[in-house]
């Protein structure tokens, strides 16, 4: 018998990028072994999957099986709770990996369809695939802050600059693809003044794909020295924000605005913009996923900080060697061996032919 629920997780991944705020959700109808509705979210056209799912089936949706990538709504939203649609449809079994974390629904959709006579099942053996799915979205709802992602380009022995002539990549064209298909599943990137003023850098979404809302595009500058000609400031159609701190100046404070930047004086810390109140001013936003690709001295404080969830760092089979090539993170370090940042859940993604990358967890 096909894998219904398979379907839907697939079905879910072609909302990636088109959902946010909402999670990334996928339904399937089946009645005596066929497929009679399908459908995924995407949050410009309002209709959760199982909506779209239920007018697909129509009349057929009645006494078949809905499965679906996550916990059926039960409260009033932009739209009415999916639950009550699932009742009113006349499904009589649903299939699901997991409840859904929002402290609005967590457990109160299955409840209700349980009360209405419905069957609920709980599949766990696609519930680590489901949660990977909507990995920010999960996140978000415990902490109320952003997952983040410290993204980065290296050589084999873990370098990401030379000493003088940058000019060129580190990783191939593939792997700068994938890249994109990162960024395009991002709310939010950021990045720190050095690499904005050394690479004069867009930080767009490339993916080509839909969005359900821009990519929100940062900067680190603690002294306000992002030029108004950059092509961050030039290309502002209200994506693109400045960190700074309450010493910055006015003037340059002022320049930048008039270009259509927003500037944010956060507490610091040493001088430097605190990274943690950044990450916090973006949760209060609702922005629930960030990448860094930044500099050494940005990855470092990152993972001092402890605001560091992920880890993918792209190898490029080269070496540079010495020691004025810049590590992936630099800054003081850690002093002793013992005291090493610690990471888990290890996976390489081979990227043919000659490349990979590393994706893992920060201990906390």
């Amino acid at each position: 018998m096909p894998d219904f629920l398979a379907r839907a997780l697939d079905l879910a991944r072609l909302g990636v990028g088109q959902t946010s705020p909402n999670p990334t959700v996928g339904a399937v109808i089946e009645r005596d072994g066929e497929v009679v509705g399908e459908g995924f979210h995407v949050y410009a056209d309002r209709k959760h999957a199982e909506v779209v799912a239920l007018e697909q089936a129509g009349e057929r949706a009645r006494g078949a099986t809905l499965y679906v990538t996550l916990e059926p709504c039960s409260h009033e939203g932009r739209t009415g709770p999916c639950a009550d649609a699932v009742i009113a449809a006349g499904i009589a079994r649903v299939v699901a990996p997991m409840e859904d974390p929002n402290p609005a629904v967590s457990g109160e959709g299955f409840r209700k369809l349980r009360e209405a006579g419905i069957e609920v099942v709980m599949d766990e053996h696609h519930a680590a695939e489901a949660h990977k799915l909507n990995e920010p979205f999960f996140y978000f709802m415990k902490t109320r802050l952003p997952f983040v992602t410290l993204k980065s380009a290296v050589t084999l022995d873990g370098k990401i600059a030379a000493p003088y002539d940058n000019d060129g990549w580190i990783t191939s064209e593939t792997a700068r693809a994938h890249v994109q298909t990162l960024r395009h599943a991002t709310d939010a990137i950021v990045t720190g003044i050095g690499t904005a003023l050394a690479d004069d850098c867009l930080l767009t979404d490339r993916s080509g794909l839909p969005r359900s809302k821009p990519l929100l595009r940062i900067v680190l500058d603690s002294q306000l020295r992002l030029p108004v000609t950059s092509k961050l400031a030039m290309s502002c159609k209200g994506d693109v924000v400045v960190v700074t701190t309450s010493v910055a100046s006015e003037e340059r404070r002022k320049a930048l605005q008039d270009t259509g930047v927003e500037v944010v004086p956060l507490e610091s810390v040493g001088g430097r913009v605190d990274l943690r109140h950044m990450v916090q001013w973006l949760g209060e936003r609702n922005y629930q996923s960030l990448m860094i690709e930044a500099g050494s001295m940005v990855n470092w404080a990152a993972l001092e900080s402890g605001i560091v969830d992920r880890l993918f760092l792209y190898y490029a089979p080269k070496i540079l060697g010495g020691m004025k090539s810049l590590p992936v993170a630099g800054g003081q370090g850690r002093q002793r061996r013992s005291d090493a940042i610690l990471f888990r859940d290890v996976t390489l993604h081979p990227i043919p032919p000659d490349e990979f990358a590393v994706e893992c967890y920060l201990v906390k």
